[in-house]
């Protein structure tokens, strides 16, 4: 009990830092340690939150305010950045040394994917969210371990204006394999951050090919990151940080696999879609992984209100739960045929539920 109580404090989102700090304990120990961080996310995570459960209690409606400016919760956002650099480097200056095997190396890959997915990609939506500069450029040194920087565009002006449509590639379809989703979720975000792009370049009169095109900057800013690697350690640098980018993006995109499987937003008669609302997310409420991942598991409100700060993002009884936490999701839907066991007659009641 003493345990769950401290999962309701402030203070409890320090425990985001155990996924670096296990990283940084494989990254030191190697051998069966290497992929450390895959053990606490999809083994310890799982089974924590199989005994913590989770909680549907929101904070008045009157701390929000006071609780949206506190300084504290930015730190600990802004503290990811150097830790997930200071991370690449060890990782990198712990291949240089050498003595490692092959599945060790391999093991080290998947350790730092998920820090580069957790730390880096998920703590860059975050901030790609917020209208400061400052936020924003943090967001893209997060989202470029990954080579995720293309993120920034598609899922703010992309994924959250036509989610839960086809319009989105990132919205899962029911009984869509999570394999056939990672491709089309993939290439399609890429193509769609050009497109949107472009269309905003048009609208200012300019081409497709103008120095402002961010896509354009992003792709010299991913192949200046990839050539540090290269000037490192040649073409097998070059691979690493390719592994570490893989894994992390994949990790992303399993996420986004989860948090809308199925869900569809009505179209209107006039050809318009309903507006966005918490029914169009799955939701989590269990402690371990909402603490992990700074809220993003209370998915519903982020699509809902996608300016609200992850500290006060809240629970909704109109939203959809899913089973279990994001980690044992991700796990599940690794395996299609159970997950459509479990979700889809879950898809089907909601879906029966939303037309009562």
């Amino acid at each position: 009990m003493k345990f769950i109580r401290s999962l309701q404090t402030d203070a409890k989102y320090l425990l985001a830092y155990l996924v670096p700090l296990v990283a940084l304990a494989g990254l030191h120990l190697a051998g069966w340690w290497s992929p450390a961080s895959i053990y606490l996310a999809f083994v310890a995570v799982p089974l924590l939150e199989l005994a913590t459960g989770g909680s549907e209690r929101n904070f008045p409606a009157e701390e929000e305010p006071s609780r949206s400016g506190r300084v504290f919760f930015d730190i600990l956002l802004y503290l990811n950045l150097p830790i997930l650099y200071g991370l690449l480097a060890y990782f990198a200056l712990r291949v240089q040394q050498g003595g490692l095997s092959g599945w060790e190396i391999a093991g080290l890959v998947l350790n730092m994917g998920v820090v580069a997915g957790s730390g880096g990609i998920n703590v860059g939506h975050e901030l790609g969210h917020r209208a400061r500069r400052f936020d924003q450029v943090l967001a893209w040194l997060l989202l470029l371990p990954s080579l995720y920087l293309h993120f920034f565009i598609e899922h703010n002006l992309g994924h959250h204006r036509w989610v839960g449509t086809e319009k989105d590639s990132a919205t899962a379809r029911k009984s869509e394999w999570l394999y056939a989703f990672w491709f089309r979720s993939l290439v399609g975000g890429w193509i769609n951050a050009w497109r949107i792009e472009a269309a905003l370049l048009r609208k200012e009169g300019r081409g497709p090919l103008h120095i402002r095109n961010r896509m354009l900057w992003f792709q010299g800013v991913q192949l200046l990151y990839l050539g540090v690697w290269y000037a490192w350690s040649g073409l097998p640098g070059v691979l690493l940080a390719l592994g570490v980018a893989l894994t992390g993006a994949l990790l992303l995109e399993t996420i986004n696999y989860i948090e809308h499987y199925g869900l569809v937003r009505r179209q209107l008669p006039d050809g318009h879609y309903e507006p966005v609302l918490p029914a169009h997310s799955w939701n989590s409420d269990h402690h371990v992984g909402r603490i992990l991942l700074y809220e993003l598991s209370r998915h519903s409100d982020h699509h809902y209100r996608a300016s609200r700060k992850y500290q006060i993002l809240r629970h909704f009884d109109n939203s959809p739960q899913l089973p279990q936490g994001y980690p044992a999701c991700m796990l599940l839907a690794l395996l299609p045929p159970l997950w459509f066991r479990v979700m889809d007659r879950r898809v089907d009641a909601w879906n029966l539920h939303r037309s009562e």
